[in-house]
């Protein structure tokens, strides 16, 4: 054995070493690039191989889903680093057996065979809708429940109401289930207890010997019993965390700060840890998955909520000097030493890391029917673009878009062919105008808001057949009380909608008013023949429209008013429209990192974006919108175009702020995410970038291997992201404030 004595800044930099590495031969055993998130899986072994059962993959139910879990978990790799002080990894992820039928959905394996839903494919074609149908998870357990029961409290409750329940087929089936997946989970926490004890039969590094014998008593209590101590609470939390991922790519964590306080505090008064501990053990808590993470905050009183802890776990993701989803829940009363230092690490670490979520545009959430400010309050921001009620709400986040470039596309077809079409004496009846364009896009979104209803239904009528959240539903309200998945008992049904595209959409309506109605440089006639050919031998035209006023331009452009009337109407039609069974939907602007697949389904717009190109990120504007104050212009044109009921409409943004921190640069860039917030502004995902970096890397991945990016929500290694994803971080990155 080595010598060495491990000191806590040997094994940070062991964990980091560990994971770059762990990165690379991810990236290489996926073909080369990931263009998702950064996850906290593992390389699986050159032996491991899963079949499901059937071999095709076509398993559904609870019955079918449990016996697949568990069958996983028995031949899932075990991994235990004894330099850690928490085990447990993830690496492979059962959605990925699902059958695959040649089905309708670019990316989800529903069984359409069985539940064909032909009737809602033209509109789902027609306007290039996501409709969420075979979505996973995208909602939020409340690990309070995990806390107070642990994996041997989850079994005697599920036995409790099974009995309860007994006459009952159906429920029988699902506790059976339920029993049959904690009961897998706790076989595989044995095998890791099993590998801690192996190692100690030969460890005899003092401190290394000492942390295994932690780890080992850890998990001894936590295999059967609720956490008692700080490490333990951690353990659990990382078990949820890794065995939700695998079960179906779940990364919802918790209000972090405040869960574990009450362990932290307990356990420093006792002695039983220090700040150096509980920052290694946070650290540890942090790389085995990055989980979304909320801290800060403020009670009902407006209150301010960050404590001791919160500081630390922001210490802790600092340490690690890698990607980590941590969100800073920002307020009028927020401890302004607090703010700044999260900002800071996003400034100095440039790993895009903590994003700012706005508590006043949060709450307004509550503006929803049968929520209230409590339950805005609590909603946490868990998600690389969304928040959930932890427990209680079901709400598909993230997984429901519509491509409203594609909207306007056919809005703007069906106007111009109805006045070809029209008889010599409906001409002038017919005529091509602004608000007739305008009242047929209105008209049309109000069809794609009702075909996203309709989806919903279709789907909540089935999930709990086809992909039951069989681990999450242990952290849910009513669930095992009913014998039901959450998406026949939520409490809450405040369903995602959300728009895509608004900076090309904005744009597009803001050039016709320009160059159509208000200088008549251009007919609508001759816009529709040069957006047919794709400007084909007409740049100047497409240099005319494009540098029309633009949304985030500022001093009121034609494209911030653009921007501004859409959104309010996105909002109103997505909040008129009903959903069986008293749900209701919710509306927000993201598109994740779709806007490469959304944009290929559109032809040319009048912003002079060319036919197949991206459409715009969220509610972002189009790249190059300005060239001096873009930074403080976007996140002002960004706050003006929130939909107003808690959903958010996240401000994008990188920059190279050109300035150092004794200049004031982190000054500056707090100021600026503060303003964003101060206006309503919802969620920030930021990147503080060196522009030199970023070019350097993008021409070549593998120049900087540990430059970490915040690509649309998520955070991403920049070297295993694929071209035309690193091209939407440049495209979007502003030189400067």
């Amino acid at each position: 054995m080595e010598n060495k004595t491990w000191t806590y800044a040997d094994r940070y930099r062991h964990i980091k070493e560990v994971k770059i590495r762990h990165t690379e031969e991810k990236r290489i055993q996926q073909g080369g690039f990931m263009n998702a998130d950064d996850y906290g899986n593992v390389p699986l072994p050159e032996d491991y191989h899963f079949t499901p059962i059937p071999a095709d993959g076509d398993f559904i139910g609870y019955s079918g889903w449990a016996e697949n879990f568990a069958a996983m978990l028995e031949i899932h790799p075990i991994y235990v680093d004894p330099i850690e002080i928490l085990c447990g990894r993830w690496g492979d992820q059962l959605t990925k057996y699902r059958k695959t039928q040649g089905n309708y959905m670019d990316y989800r394996n529903f069984p359409e065979d069985r539940f064909p839903y032909d009737h809602l494919k033209p509109g789902i074609d027609l306007y290039g809708i996501d409709s969420g149908i075979g979505s996973d998870s995208h909602f939020n357990s409340d690990f309070n429940i995990g806390i107070a029961l642990g994996w041997g409290g989850f079994l005697e409750k599920i036995r409790k109401y099974r009995e309860i329940h007994k006459g009952d087929k159906e429920k029988q089936e699902f506790y059976d289930a339920e029993e049959k997946v904690v009961l897998a989970i706790q076989k595989w926490i044995q095998k890791h207890i099993d590998r801690i004890e192996e190692f100690l039969k030969t460890e005899d590094r003092p401190e290394i010997r000492a942390t295994l014998e932690e780890m080992l008593a850890c998990n001894k209590n936590v295999i059967s019993k609720k956490p008692e101590t700080f490490l333990e609470a951690c353990q659990y939390l990382a078990w949820f965390a890794t065995v939700s991922r695998i079960y179906d790519r779940d990364g919802a964590g918790c209000w972090l700060d405040q869960l574990l306080y009450p362990f932290y505090k307990k356990d420093m008064e006792s002695g039983l840890i220090d700040k150096d501990k509980a920052r290694f053990i946070l650290a540890d808590l942090l790389i085995i998955d990055p989980h979304y993470y909320q801290l800060g905050g403020c009670d009902l009183e407006g209150n301010d909520m960050t404590n001791e802890l919160s500081w630390l776990i922001l210490e802790a993701a600092h340490e690690l000097n890698t990607s980590a989803n941590l969100t800073v829940r920002v307020h009028d009363n927020m401890d302004p030493a607090f703010f700044k230092k999260a900002v800071s690490y996003v400034f100095n670490d440039r790993n895009a890391w903590p994003r700012f979520s706005g508590h006043k545009g949060m709450m307004n959430y509550a503006k929803n029917q049968g929520v209230s400010e409590k339950d805005a309050l609590e909603r946490q921001a868990v998600g690389c673009g969304w928040s959930a009620v932890p427990g209680k709400e079901f709400c598909m986040n993230d997984v429901i878009k519509i491509n409203c470039v594609k909207v306007f596309e056919v809005a703007f077809q069906e106007m111009m062919l109805a006045y070809h079409d029209a008889a010599p004496t409906d001409k002038e009846k017919y005529a091509p105008s602004l608000e007739r364009l305008y009242d047929i896009y209105r008209a049309h979104l109000k069809r794609a808001v009702k075909v996203i209803a309709d989806c919903v239904e279709f789907y909540n009528q089935y999930q709990h057949i086809t992909m039951p959240e069989l681990v999450m539903n242990l952290q849910m309200y009513h669930t095992l009380e009913e014998g039901k998945n959450i998406s026949q008992c939520a409490e809450i049904y405040t369903l995602c909608c959300d728009g895509v595209g608004l900076g090309t959409l904005a744009d597009s309506f803001a050039a016709i008013e320009q160059r159509i109605v208000r200088e008549k440089k251009l007919t609508f006639e001759e816009l529709e023949e040069t957006l047919r050919n794709n400007f084909a031998g007409d740049e100047r035209t497409r240099l005319m429209l494009s540098q029309s006023e633009r949304y985030c331009q500022g001093g009121d452009s034609l494209g911030d008013q653009w921007a501004q009337r859409l959104t309010r109407d996105f909002a109103e039609i997505v909040k008129a429209q009903p959903v069986a069974g008293g749900k209701q939907l919710v509306p927000g602007w993201f598109s994740w990192s779709k806007t490469i697949h959304f944009g290929r389904q559109v032809g040319a717009t009048p912003n002079g974006r060319k036919a197949g190109a991206s459409v715009t990120h969220g509610a972002n504007p189009t790249p190059g919108f300005r060239k001096d104050g873009a930074a403080t212009a976007q996140a002002t044109g960004i706050a003006l175009c929130q939909p107003g009921y808690g959903n958010t409409a996240p401000l994008q943004i990188e920059f190279d702020p050109k300035l150092s921190a004794e200049e004031g640069g982190i000054d500056r860039v707090a100021k600026l995410l503060k303003t964003h917030i101060d206006m309503g502004g919802t969620l920030i995902n930021v990147n503080v970038l060196d522009k030199d970096v970023l070019m350097e890397a993008h021409k070549d991945p593998k120049s900087h291997p540990e430059l970490v990016v915040r690509v649309t929500g998520f955070t991403a290694y920049f070297c295993t992201l694929s071209e035309d994803f690193r091209q939407l971080v440049v495209d979007r990155f502003l030189d400067g404030m």
